[in-house]
């Protein structure tokens, strides 16, 4: 009865203490009401670095269309959605109010494309670190993932 008893609060700790130190950010990917986000990354950034960008994919699986109109992530003081574009030869970007994704279509959010930018980054980006990211969407609502931070050289996206 004492063993039994023993184990029983050894299986208690064990619960609980899981539950206060599992991350709630830890998924790489997630899914709402048919849109999905996967392959969520950062590039790493030089310690002092003050801006940085976000990657990722969303697939709109639902049978309407989807708008993403707002990112937020403790990371940073500001965070938007930019577009990166070609202007008379010289390569710029700037913020866009939302972006479409179409039933049945993916968007990616690569270097030179669309992408989530992190300006008065709060702590460094340094590979391997991981940090919250919250996708606002017209009609899903908020989706939370968690952004992998990877080496800097990381410029082609798969």
């Amino acid at each position: 009865m004492r063993k039994m008893r023993f184990l029983s609060l050894i299986l208690l700790a064990v619960v609980v203490t899981t539950g206060i130190y599992a991350d709630p950010t830890s998924a790489l990917s997630a899914e709402k009401d048919g849109v999905i986000v996967e392959d969520v990354w950062a590039r790493a950034r030089p310690d002092g670095a003050i801006v940085g960008g976000a990657f990722l994919t969303i697939r709109n699986d639902g049978k309407k269309a989807e708008r993403l109109i707002d990112v937020r992530s403790p990371a940073a003081r500001r965070v938007e959605i930019h577009e990166s574009f070609m202007k008379d030869g010289v390569m710029s970007m700037a913020p866009t109010d939302a972006i479409t994704i179409a039933p049945g279509e993916k968007i990616v959010l690569k270097p030179g494309g669309y992408h989530v930018m992190l300006m008065g980054l709060k702590e460094n980006l340094s590979e391997g670190r991981r940090f919250p990211l919250t996708l606002v969407f017209d009609r899903a609502g908020e989706i939370e993932v968690s952004v992998h931070v990877k080496d800097a050289g990381a410029m082609a996206y798969k």
